[in-house]
């Protein structure tokens, strides 16, 4: 694995200032061994050789940029840490009343797509709230077309309310819209109904069986979204001062280093440990990881200044230095060289 390192990069002339960095190439040209830009020999920078990329050529090739700041972190100052589900991008579903699973459309596992069929439910309280539902959609319908002499104000809010109520138990059955619409056109299809997905996501947690009758508030599976994941660690008060929402970490999962942000404190401590959790959001584009690994999070340490980059932004030169790239005000990709200060 490359390890993490507090970076300075390098021309061929110049040390340059972490302010000049715009950004840095977070995957190279697949297929290319070579740099993009390679140097003169006399020792000065060739200009004319710098290779310009349209967006349409960056996105065939695979190139990500992403912009780099200033950071400190210290790579002695580690706490052992566990990924999490994305709660913002997660979903449970649990009906409130008492459904029966009467078929099963996806797999633990499978990926789904927002408004694809998970399970079919259905049973008697089901078929009792569609019907509830119908008779009082019906009669507030009847009574909205009524004038205000034919029918009392009081009668018009309690029809309306009604309506309203048995509408909001197939919602907490989490029958979409679409479902509840068509439900009044068609009553003869009472008793069961299609739960769909809300979200795009993975399905997990998936403990529904055909035939199962589930009590009201019974879970029947979850949905997530894996392309961001939360990493939560445990800190003590010291190891927690220093850190506040936005701050940036660094992250070990297995052989890659990826940075992360902080989203959140407890700011409470924990009877047992007297520790702290923290929590960080961790971008997971290409699914790499998954809930439940072990990761390691570096503390930031003001006296290790330095820039903090993704283990796929390095790769060797030709003669064997570290190198990355970074794009220049004209948007062209040059090479800087780069050696490691207090590697891990």
């Amino acid at each position: 694995m490359i390890a993490p390192y507090t970076l300075r990069y390098r021309t061929m002339n110049k040390t340059l200032q972490y302010p000049r960095l715009q950004a840095a190439l977070l995957a190279l040209m697949l297929g290319l061994s070579s740099p993009l830009t390679v140097a003169a020999e006399d020792g000065h920078e060739d200009e004319h050789q710098a290779l310009q990329l349209s967006s349409e050529q960056r996105q065939l090739a695979g190139i990500q940029i992403q912009e780099v700041s200033v950071g400190g972190f210290s790579l002695n100052a580690v706490a052992n840490a566990t990924l999490l589900v994305d709660r913002e991008r997660t979903v449970v579903l649990t009906p409130q009343l008492e459904v029966r699973v009467l078929e099963r459309h996806v797999v633990p596992g499978q990926e789904v797509k927002a408004g694809d069929p998970l399970l079919t439910l259905g049973g008697a309280a089901v078929a009792q709230a569609q019907a509830d539902y119908i008779n009082a959609a019906a009669e507030w319908s009847r009574v909205s077309r009524m004038s205000e002499s034919a029918v009392s104000a009081s009668r018009r809010l309690q029809t309306q309310v009604d309506a309203s109520l048995k509408r909001a138990i197939l919602k907490s059955l989490q029958m979409t819209d679409q479902q509840i619409k068509a439900l009044e056109s068609r009553p003869q299809e009472i008793g069961q109904y299609q739960l769909l997905a809300p979200i795009d996501g993975r399905v997990q947690q998936d403990e529904a069986r055909l035939g199962q009758l589930l009590g009201a508030g019974s879970q029947l599976l979850q949905l997530t979204d894996e392309r961001s994941l939360w990493v939560a660690a445990e800190l003590t008060p010291a190891q927690a001062e220093g850190l506040g929402e936005g701050s940036e970490t660094l992250v070990r999962i297995g052989d890659r280093s990826v940075s992360a942000s902080v989203i959140g404190r407890s700011h409470e401590l924990s009877s047992v440990t007297r520790t702290e959790r923290v929590l960080a959001r961790l971008d997971n584009t290409q699914v790499r990881w998954h809930a439940g690994q072990f990761a390691e999070l570096f503390l930031p340490d003001p006296r290790g200044e330095g820039v903090m980059l993704p283990d796929a932004a390095l790769s060797r030169s030709g003669d064997g230095d570290w190198q990355v790239f970074i794009e220049d005000d004209v948007s062209r990709p040059k090479r800087c060289n780069c050696w490691p200060v207090n590697a891990a």
